[in-house]
């Protein structure tokens, strides 16, 4: 995963719609889609009228279908984009975000958890949404290649597995759950839910399912959720955390790329601060050019497959698939 603001600025457009024709390829509508628009003069035209946050392809669909659009050919959405539905969706894409909660990448926070000890632990998820990813306890793993976690009571998570990965012995134990989000989304909402479902690529029925469970798993203990930005109420959910007596651990996925390269720099100084004098334990699932410094201390470079490098407290420790679907333990 690139940054996102190196994917959509003023002059990238067709080369971010190109790259995510590559990265779609699990999703044969959304690759022809992204296809279709990066060879597309017209309807480039009209997205880049859009603001430079609001052009990935992800939020343009996911726009397109909640206004009703079905998986088919490029041609379907080329109408809808320079038709008269375009102003409604366009309203869609300006209030709304990629909020993906991809529970699937608990596969990979989950062992980084046990590699943390046995205490109990108080999460804080950096641009949480709903807070979907802040239950690592309730669900059974399995590590297709490596092992299982079981006795959850809830449903399973399963990713391939390669490396010495730390297979906990039992589930985390879990003191608080926070999170901070510019725009949360209430599992308690249906309307909040229904987006986010929209977001799960068409063919992706697997995550679909995932996703409609982690939802239920979440409306039992909603999470405490800041609304804000991440720099602003660090020091409040960290203080939240620290005050439940687990040992305070900050963690993020595929979030930090929606900031600016400034604020990416801030935030990762904060988070090393932090974590180096003891505030907390810092757990990051990024994309190598997200936070460039944290891949650097890799002994190796990802396969095509795995896009996303988790660290723990500033040193990478494995390559992760971007929804979840394979764990490369280095």
């Amino acid at each position: 995963m690139l940054p996102l603001n190196d994917l959509t600025g003023p002059n990238d457009i067709e080369e971010s719609y190109r790259f995510h024709a590559v990265e779609m390829s699990t999703s044969p509508c959304f690759q022809a889609w992204a296809t279709g628009v990066a060879g597309d003069p017209e309807v480039l035209e009209v997205l880049r009228g859009l603001p430079a946050g609001k052009r990935q392809a992800n939020l343009v669909f996911a726009a397109a279908r909640w206004h009703g659009l079905r998986p088919g050919p490029y041609a379907t959405l080329r109408d809808l984009l320079l038709g008269p539905q375009w102003p409604a969706v366009r309203e869609t894409i300006l209030a709304r975000r990629t909020q993906t909660n991809e529970v699937a990448r608990l596969t990979a926070l989950t062992p980084a958890l046990a590699s943390l000890g046995d205490e109990p632990l108080a999460l804080v998820e950096l641009g949480a949404s709903a807070g979907l990813c802040l239950y690592p306890d309730r669900y059974d793993y399995v590590w297709e290649g490596a092992g299982a976690l079981r006795g959850s009571g809830g449903p399973t998570l399963q990713t391939s597995a390669t490396g010495a990965v730390p297979i906990p012995a039992r589930p985390p134990r879990i003191t608080a759950r926070v999170g901070v989000d510019l725009d949360p989304l209430d599992v308690t909402d249906e309307d909040d839910m229904a987006w986010l479902l929209t977001l799960i690529w068409p063919e992706h029925a697997e995550r679909r399912d995932r996703l409609a469970a982690a939802i239920e798993v979440t409306r039992t203990d909603p999470p405490r959720l800041l609304a804000g930005d991440m720099l602003d109420r660090f020091d409040e959910a960290l203080d939240i955390a620290a005050a439940s007596g687990g040992v305070p651990v900050v963690h993020h996925s595929a979030a930090v790329a929606y900031l600016d390269e400034p604020d990416r720099h801030r935030l990762e100084e904060r988070l090393r601060t932090s974590a180096s004098e003891g505030r907390c334990h810092w757990i990051s699932l990024e994309g190598t050019r997200v936070i460039p410094s944290l891949a650097a201390t890799a002994p190796s470079v990802p396969d095509a497959g795995h896009r996303l490098c988790l660290a723990v407290d500033g040193q990478a420790v494995g390559w992760v698939q971007g929804h979840g679907a394979a764990l490369s333990w280095i």
